[in-house]
């Protein structure tokens, strides 16, 4: 096999291998949508690591959390240990008067996720093009103008205007649902964690 070969190969598998990881954080979220699940954001002390509010609740930052740990990924544990490193570059003492990382609520905050993908993540373009917006892709909105929201973008898209169709809970449960461009995008990230 000559050494041509071999980099032709490589070079066409690449993207396959580049894709699975998008596929399957999809395909994890997506198993979300098939769950009854209430909205509630309470705080609620859990373990730590790997720790979860009970199965029955959650919000929007808990679909992004549990799509990424069925793949063995701890958000929590992330999250905290950055914000342990940087605590500076966070949002917790501007918005929410704290002077330290809590391992039970800073994961589950729109804008800790937001600065943590920002960080450590793809930071990609926001628009307004539906060709912009990959499977796997996490979007985040302001909802009603003061509310942080986020999302995992799917495979599925509107079959008329070819737009991504978006795995959320924005107080149903999760739900697959046409929503990209109903409220203003305030971020447009890919995180996958380097082995």
């Amino acid at each position: 096999m000559s050494l041509r070969f071999i980099a032709i190969s490589l070079m066409c598998a690449s993207p396959v291998l580049a894709d699975q990881f998008s596929d399957d954080l999809v395909a994890a979220a997506m198993t979300r949508t098939t769950l009854n699940i209430t909205y509630d954001g309470r705080y609620i002390a859990i373990d730590y690591p790997n720790g979860d509010v009970p199965d029955n609740i959650g919000v929007c930052t808990d679909v992004i959390i549990r799509a990424y740990r069925k793949l063995g990924i701890d958000l929590q544990r992330l999250v905290h240990e950055d914000m342990v490193k940087d605590f500076a570059s966070y949002p917790s003492k501007r918005m929410w008067g704290l002077s330290s990382t809590d391992k039970n609520i800073a994961h589950r905050r729109v804008p800790n996720l937001q600065t943590f993908f920002s960080r450590h993540g793809k930071n990609l373009k926001i628009s307004r093009r539906a060709n912009d917006y990959q499977a796997g892709d996490l979007v985040t909105w302001l909802v009603n103008g003061n509310l942080p929201h986020i999302g995992i973008v799917a495979k599925q898209k509107n079959s008329d205007s070819q737009t991504p169709l978006i795995i959320h809970n924005i107080g149903a449960g999760p739900q697959l649902q046409d929503m990209l461009f109903s409220f203003p995008i305030t971020g447009h990230y890919r995180f996958e964690p380097t082995k």
